[in-house]
């Protein structure tokens, strides 16, 4: 799943794009490089940042999505990378769906911070990637106190998601435990190497890592330095039983995959 930031505040620069032009063109360069999903975002969740107004996360997709619309009419949806979009709000999810059609809905949230957002996803018939996290971007930071160990707890939160999610009649959903939202760096690699545990959940599990914290706090480097690692970890990260890893860097990423395919 590749990234692509339409916003100013992303916590690594090379993935803010901010013309539709420029969308356009990143899109077919990673629908080239072999993504299986392409994820765009116009409000940044990163840890310390204070989310975009509604009206202005709407203002920033509209053009590039009406861009990204002229592709798959030209090219047929078929023959393109799946779309989805990082949103915590039902009614992006609505604009979005007026103007490409079907995609896959990632919420940072899994419905917390919209109250509309399951009944909205399981209305339009939408798969949905939920994820784990505390408070907000601004909170999330001092929230990391699990009693009971972070990858227990996580995963108690998924299953108590599942049943919100079948309640409310989402039908396909996707697992991501949320690296690097209300985790140390030892609570993230605990979750990292417990990936296998969320897969016995029966859902396919997302994995987000790429050139993160996690990483560049750790090795004391730039994000723009850690795609090395993020590859390390990615490879990792797959042979512990990741479905999809959500990155930066798609043509790295694809061999990564490529790689661990030979070995498995």
């Amino acid at each position: 799943m590749g990234i692509i930031n339409i916003n100013n505040e992303s916590f690594f620069s090379k993935s803010r794009v901010l013309s539709p032009k420029k969308v356009a063109e990143r899109f077919l360069q990673m629908a080239e490089e072999g993504a299986d999903y392409i994820d765009f975002g116009a409000c940044s969740t990163k840890p310390g940042s204070t989310p975009v107004s509604e009206a202005q996360e709407i203002e920033y997709l509209q053009k590039p999505l009406k861009s990204i619309a002229e592709i798959i009419k030209e090219k047929g949806r078929e023959n393109l990378p799946q779309i989805s979009i990082d949103t915590f709000r039902s009614s992006v999810v609505r604009m979005a769906c007026s103007l490409i059609g079907p995609f896959t809905v990632n919420d940072i949230s899994a419905g917390e911070d919209d109250t509309q957002m399951l009944k909205t996803v399981a209305e339009l018939n939408l798969p949905y990637i939920a994820m784990h996290k505390r408070g907000t971007p601004s909170t999330m930071g001092s929230l990391t106190d699990y009693p009971n160990g972070v990858v227990n707890e996580v995963l108690d939160y998924f299953k108590a998601f599942s049943k919100k999610a079948e309640k409310a009649g989402v039908k396909e959903w996707i697992l991501d435990p949320g690296f690097g939202f209300a985790k140390t760096i030892e609570q993230n690699y605990q979750l990292l190497s417990s990936v296998e545990k969320f897969k016995a959940l029966g859902k396919k599990v997302l994995v987000g890592i790429s050139r993160k914290s996690m990483i560049y706090k750790l090795l004391n480097i730039t994000p723009e330095e850690a795609l090395p690692a993020t590859c390390a970890l990615n490879f990792l990260a797959l042979t512990k039983g990741a479905d999809i890893l959500r990155v930066h860097d798609v043509k790295e990423a694809v061999q990564c995959v490529k790689m661990y395919s030979q070995i498995c």
